[in-house]
């Protein structure tokens, strides 16, 4: 095993083990989802290096818990700064990694960004609260009050679709509130990970070894999760896994941002040309790979033959293609099996009785743009997260109707609904049994400031720097007799 200290940026990611990089002989390769060519490789880890980072972590927490707030604000600063020089670099990094258009990965970077700023205001704004207690007759006149601190050790574990600012959501939080950390990012983007965490290993204002990085799968995350030393695992992707980590994690707090299937309710009275052009960006922005991604859509039965045709011509116009071109809407699938999956979806439904109105056939990990009409509120299609460019129309009588089918589901991560109904807007604001709702545009809207996060099988905890604190964060209770 070769260490380095603070080496320079390169092809191959490195471990982290804290303020100290490290690389193996054993690496596994990354290809371009667009073109397969090799643009990154990593250290294959195992449980040991998963435990010494833990490890690491652990004897940095005092550390990083002692330092003054100030300093914390002065790291995150510094990293917002290298990472605005760095933007186009990191960007065509993620564009390389995980096909996404290069026009979004630079909005990605800055996203980034502004989250990374969200955590610094956050932080500096959290404050505790007094209590009087001596309001009850069993009471008497103290000075008690509550304040935050921070948790300890944070496993944090990242997913593909947003390699760069998902990280950010939760390693944002978790360093300017005191804690030291574990990042496993996605295999799949291991450079991008490097690329953000050097950029916090090399501030000259970091609190030591405070960030650990290991790659790798099942024996890494599995590791990270049963081990006593972390105080709060938080996770992004699937509700299997998810489902496992809440089996393995033990007494410690969990956050979960797991899969969603996203619903929107078209009524008669809205304006049909403005939801067509939204929901063909909320359903193939990213290739559909996002937990929010549009992949239901309930329309009124007096409109959805007019919706369908509009819908299927905006999809139609969408530039697909080579990523690394500006005008470039979607890229490819994250693999090729991911194409083969969406494919099989497609079938499925049209075996069941569904038609398409336009795409559904894949080129390689290319899959286009693609809408199925006269679906079934019962064929797997609409049951299932896709997690492809793939939506789905469904024919309803009011909204009423719409309601039952969209509340069916075991995720409640987002929905949406087009109306200029007054009554049908506040009742999807009070019934929808989701996380979060939107109105008159596609579930897919997220705002980094917000609270982020759903209900049922779609998960536990929220996302958004100043609720994240909470997850990283939690209460001491202080009484001065």
């Amino acid at each position: 095993m070769k260490q380095t200290k603070k080496g320079v940026g390169c092809m191959e990611a490195k471990i982290f083990f804290g303020d100290v990089e490290v690389t193996k002989t054993k690496t596994e390769e990354i290809r371009s989802p667009y073109n397969g060519k090799v643009v990154s490789a990593f250290p294959v880890c195992d449980a040991s290096d998963a435990e010494e980072a833990l490890r690491i972590a652990r004897d940095a927490f005092k550390a990083n818990k002692a330092i003054s707030l100030s300093q914390r604000v002065a790291w995150l600063e510094d990293v917002i700064a290298k990472l605005r020089l760095q933007k186009e670099d990191i960007a065509r990094t993620i564009t390389d990694e995980v096909g996404k258009p290069i026009a979004f990965s630079r909005v990605e970077v800055e996203r980034c960004i502004e989250t990374l700023r969200l955590s610094v205001s956050a932080a500096i704004e959290q404050h505790g609260e007094t209590f009087h207690t001596d309001a009850m007759p069993s009471g008497r006149k103290t000075l008690a009050f509550y304040k935050r601190v921070p948790v300890g050790v944070a496993a944090l574990i990242t997913p593909f679709n947003f390699p760069l600012n998902l990280i950010a959501h939760k390693l944002g939080p978790a360093l300017i509130s005191g804690n030291a950390v574990v990042l496993k990012p996605t295999p799949e983007a291991p450079l991008t990970a490097y690329k953000f965490a050097k950029l916090f290993v090399e501030s000259p204002h970091r609190a030591p070894n405070a960030l650990s990085v290991v790659y790798g799968d099942a024996e890494v995350g599995s590791t990270l999760v049963k081990s006593p030393i972390p105080r709060v695992v938080s996770f992004t992707g699937s509700v299997p896994v998810g489902k496992i980590i809440m089996s393995q994690a033990g007494i410690k707090k969990v956050s979960l941002e797991l899969g969603g299937n996203a619903a929107t309710f078209i009524d008669e009275s809205a304006d049909l040309e403005t939801a067509a052009k939204k929901c063909a960006v909320g359903a193939f922005a990213n290739s559909g790979q996002v937990c929010i991604s549009l992949q239901r859509i309930y329309v009124h039965k007096k409109v959805a033959d007019n919706f369908a045709a509009l819908l299927a011509r905006e999809a139609s116009a969408l530039v697909v293609g080579d990523p690394y071109d500006e005008t470039t809407f979607m890229g490819p699938l994250i693999n090729e099996e991911a194409a083969q999956r969406a494919e099989r979806w497609v079938q499925s439904a049209v075996d069941e009785g569904a038609e398409i109105l336009c795409g559904g056939k894949r080129e390689g990990n290319m899959f286009p743009p693609t809408v199925m009409h006269k679906v079934r509120d019962d064929m797997n299609i609409v049951c299932e997260e896709v997690f492809a460019p793939i939506v789905s129309i469904v024919e309803v009588a009011d909204f009423e109707e719409a309601l039952g089918k969209i509340n069916d589901s075991p995720y409640g991560l987002q929905y949406s609904i087009f109306t200029n109904d007054l009554k049908n807007t506040q009742r999807a604001i009070e019934e929808y049994e989701c996380g979060g709702v939107v109105v008159n545009d596609i579930p897919t809207v997220r705002f980094d400031i917000q609270p982020y996060g759903g209900s049922k099988l779609s998960g536990i905890g929220k996302e958004g720097p100043k609720y994240a604190l909470e997850e990283f964060t939690e209460i001491k209770s202080v009484v001065i007799c």
